[in-house]
C-alpha cells in the first residue's frame, strides 16, 4: 500500500518513515507543500498522512488543492495544532481524521487502516479469498486457518489485488504499490512476487490476464 507522508520536520519524518515501512507500507515523503502538491497531482496513493504546518504552501492549501481536483484519497491529518478552530478548519477542508502530535504510533496505524477501510467501503479489518485470508491489523496471513508468512513485497503485491477480485491491475500499477520514490524498479520484481505467493497460497490466488496483467478470480473455480 502507497502512501505519501508530507511532514517538514526532519526528525519526525525520517521516524515515521522508518515505522511506516516496517509496517509495510510504501511510503514517498514530502518535505513541503509544493512537494507535497505535485506528488499528489503525478501519483495515485491509497493513503496520506499530512502535516498542516508546512513551508512554501501550508496543509490547508494542499488539502483543498487535491479536493478540488475530485480526488477522494484517504488523508489522517497529524499536527500540533490543537485548537478546536484549526480542526474545524482541517476536517472542513476535505480531511478524513485528525491526530494530534504526540501520537501513539498504534493508534495512528490502526487510524491508517480504519480510513482505508471506510474508502473501500469495507466494515471488516482484511481480506478473504476462498481458504484465503488476509488480517490487514495483524498483518498476517492464512491459508486454510494455518498462518503464513508473505514478505512486505508479496504483500504489497496481493492485497491490492484482492481488495477488488476480477479487477485486473497491470505490473506497471503493481509496481506503484511496490516502489516509492528511492526505489530501484526490477524489471521482473512482480512476476517473482507473485509466483511466491502462488508457491505458499496456492496456483489459482492469482491469474495471469494476457496482454493486460494479473487478478484475483472472482471465484474459486473461475479460470
Amino acid at each position: 500500500m502507497r502512501l505519501l507522508l508530507v511532514e517538514d520536520d526532519p526528525m519526525i519524518g525520517e521516524v515515521l518513515l522508518k515505522l511506516l515501512t516496517r509496517a509495510h507500507y510504501v511510503v514517498d515523503w514530502a518535505k513541503d507543500g509544493i512537494e507535497a502538491d505535485t506528488a499528489l497531482c503525478s501519483t495515485a496513493y491509497d493513503l496520506v498522512l499530512l502535516d498542516l504546518g508546512l513551508p512554501r504552501l501550508d496543509g490547508l492549501a494542499v488539502l483543498r488543492r487535491l479536493r478540488a481536483r475530485g480526488d477522494t484519497t484517504p488523508v489522517l491529518v497529524a499536527t500540533a495544532r490543537d485548537a478546536v478552530p484549526d480542526r474545524i478548519a482541517g476536517l472542513d477542508a476535505g480531511a478524513d481524521d485528525y491526530v494530534l502530535k504526540p501520537f501513539d504510533f498504534d493508534e495512528l496505524l490502526a487510524r491508517l487502516r480504519a480510513l482505508r477501510r471506510r474508502a473501500m467501503d469495507r466494515a471488516e479489518p482484511g481480506y478473504r479469498h476462498g481458504e484465503v485470508w488476509l488480517d490487514t491489523a495483524a498483518r498476517k496471513a492464512q491459508l486454510a486457518d494455518k498462518e503464513v508468512l508473505l514478505s512486505a513485497r508479496e504483500w504489497a503485491v496481493l492485497e491490492p489485488l484482492l481488495l477488488r477480485p476480477g479487477q485486473v491491475l497491470s505490473r506497471a500499477q503493481l509496481e506503484e504499490k511496490l516502489y516509492g520514490w528511492r526505489d530501484e524498479i526490477n524489471s521482473n520484481a512482480v512476476e517473482v512476487y507473485i509466483h511466491g505467493i502462488r508457491r505458499k497460497l496456492g496456483s489459482g490466488i492469482i491469474q495471469n490476464v494476457r496482454g493486460l496483467g494479473y487478478r484475483v478470480p472472482t471465484n474459486q473455480g473461475e479460470k
